[in-house]
């Protein structure tokens, strides 16, 4: 630029001194074929467009570009700001048009109103005043000082700026004044009436003066005296009520516990309790097979029995929850004889459930209530009810959390109980039939439940949500369901003659593959178990069989004639790795 400007200013002799200057120094004489630069004139490729006629197109951009834009519109021709993408749509919209708002966008009878300043009684307030008087209190910020109304002034000044929630005492006594007045006209009237119109039939004055009710000729007023009928049947109904009272209610029947030992002595002679296992009770290998013959029958209860737990751990003693409203429990080691009898449910007992040292137990009753019992003294610990029936119930496994108690109810929910304090902490409550099972899957944090609706639902410990639902429609109720000692396959007992498989992991899949059928169970809640290493998987039936099944290759192993009726329940010994115990609706334990 500074080379351009020297060529402007000078003449042609300057110019070449300046030339002689800009040389290369080291050279003595300037080359003849040496010239000064040549300046060209700038010259533009583009050819010349006609803008006259581009001006209308550039207006019509800028102006899209200025509105908001439309959130029905599919493309947009232009790169929009941020504040086009998000500003409100404004101006009216017709409530019926596709464009308009939803019906459940709507949360005032006139559309879509956004949170503000304003509360709705006060929107609402406002809105009903302006119209019925014309006018609404509005702060206009483009109006004078104090001009806090909008709408009809004189009718503003005329009514004292009252609302539609706000009428003045003087307004209420005239309004009360002129309601009695039209009574007392209409009372008047009344009277005046022409004795012609009374006597008519076909007038509407006799009509309405001789209208009768549904209960007319009935005897009016209260009747002072009972027939001594009514007086009986009074007396029994108060004789029941106070009954029920008495007994609890709704809350179960509640009878007082009694609890009888049967054994010699409750201590021996080092002072250790009849409920220790034996030092020498221990497991000689890991390897199970099925049992082949009876080796121990044990017979005491009146009727049935439901369930049969065994201690856990070492097995030397066995729960049995009776049909008769007894629960005892049998020496399987020594004396095979009946150690102690609970007494403390009014109605059959459904099910029972060791904490995991088996100092104490759960059972569950037909009469609404479910009793937390000391193992080695027969005490009552707590009593639980919700006035439903229980169908089952666990405690959580984990140590620490023994005083954590879940139940499933006849009233289709599964409740959990805080047994310290005797409160209702949780309440799951999705499924639509009464609730079978609960067993406790994925380190104890998670739990599956079955129930009458046919179907399955996992849930996370504590949250009353299903995580996993499993319904198909060929599904059978799940009466029964066992956890496999690797604790990655749950066994569930289906009411169609099979014994269906389901993976524990996240996505809880069918195994179509590791289906176990053979015996008649249809009818029956069954109980299906696994021997400790996992070899064999077994179940009772509705003929008092109990199957055994290989489960690597889903044959059968052997079946035995256990029971006359129905064979419920079975259990496979902790420790022994050969023996089996069930129960049956004969009243009989038998040891196998």
């Amino acid at each position: 630029m500074d080379l351009l400007q020297i060529y402007k200013d000078r003449n042609d002799d300057e110019i070449d001194k300046v030339e002689d200057q800009f040389q290369d120094p080291n050279s003595t004489a300037s080359s003849p074929e040496a010239s000064p630069p040549r300046l060209l004139p700038a010259k533009f490729a583009a050819p010349k467009v006609d803008e006259t006629m581009l001006a209308p197109m550039v207006a019509q951009a800028y102006q899209a570009q200025l509105r908001p834009i439309d959130p029905l519109q599919h493309v947009v021709a232009f790169n929009p700001t941020y504040e086009q993408l998000w500003a409100p749509i404004v101006g009216p919209a017709h409530p019926y048009t596709k464009d308009g708002i939803a019906q459940g966008m709507r949360n005032h009878k006139l559309g879509f109103v956004e949170d503000a300043s304003i509360e709705p009684f006060i929107f609402d307030e406002q809105y009903y005043t302006f119209h019925k008087y014309g006018y609404a209190y509005a702060p206009d910020p483009s109006a004078s000082a104090g001009n806090n109304y909008v709408g009809d002034l004189d009718a503003l000044q005329k009514n004292d700026a009252i609302s539609v929630y706000n009428i003045p005492q003087h307004e209420q006594k005239k309004r009360k004044i002129e309601k009695k007045e039209i009574e007392e006209e209409g009372n008047g009237h009344k009277e005046n009436l022409n004795t012609v119109e009374l006597q008519n039939p076909a007038s509407d004055t006799w009509l309405m003066k001789n209208r009768k009710s549904p209960w007319a000729g009935k005897k009016e007023g209260l009747q002072t005296e009972l027939t001594e009928e009514q007086k009986k049947y009074a007396e029994e109904y108060a004789k029941k009520k106070g009954e029920e009272r008495e007994r609890g209610g709704e809350k179960g029947e509640i009878l007082p516990d009694k609890s009888t030992f049967h054994g010699k002595e409750e201590r021996d002679y080092q002072g250790r309790s009849w409920i220790a296992p034996p030092k020498d009770a221990k497991a000689n290998n890991n390897h199970c097979y099925v049992p082949k013959r009876l080796v121990h029958t044990w017979s005491g209860h009146m009727k049935g029995v439901s369930a049969i737990r065994f201690f856990p751990k070492q097995g030397h003693l066995i729960l049995s929850a009776g049909m008769d409203t007894k629960v005892k429990i049998w020496d399987v080691f020594n004396s095979g004889k009946c150690m102690r009898t609970y007494m403390g449910h009014s109605k059959a007992v459904r099910d029972i459930w060791f904490c995991n040292d088996g100092t104490k137990f759960l059972t569950a009753g037909y009469d609404k209530n479910i009793k937390y019992w000391d193992t080695e003294t027969g005490q009552v610990i707590s009593t639980f009810s919700t006035g439903k029936i229980p169908y089952v119930v666990r405690l959580n496994p984990d140590d620490d959390k023994q005083n954590i108690l879940l139940a499933g109810m006849s009233d289709k929910k599964i409740v959990q109980w805080y047994m310290n304090t005797g409160q209702v902490t949780q309440e799951y409550d999705q499924h639509l039939g009464a609730v079978n099972t609960i067993t406790f899957v994925d380190n104890n944090r998670r739990f599956v439940t079955s129930s009458d609706d046919k179907s399955l639902r996992v849930w996370e410990f504590g949250i009353p949500v299903v995580i996993k639902y499993i319904s198909e429609p060929d599904m059978h109720s799940m009466p029964s369901i066992s956890l496999h000692p690797s604790t990655n396959y749950l066994a569930a007992q289906s009411l169609d003659n099979r014994i269906l498989t389901y993976s524990t992991r996240d996505r809880f899949q069918l195994n179509k593959e590791k289906r176990f059928s053979g015996h008649i169970v249809a009818g029956y809640a069954c109980q299906v178990n696994f021997s400790p290493d996992g070899r064999f998987i077994m179940s009772g039936d509705g003929e008092g069989k109990c199957w055994f099944w290989d489960w690597e290759t889903r044959n059968v192993s052997r079946k035995l004639k256990c029971h006359e009726g129905v064979c419920i329940g079975c259990e496979w010994h902790p420790l022994e790795q050969s023996k089996v115990a069930t129960c049956g609706w004969d009243g009989l334990i038998k040891y196998w």
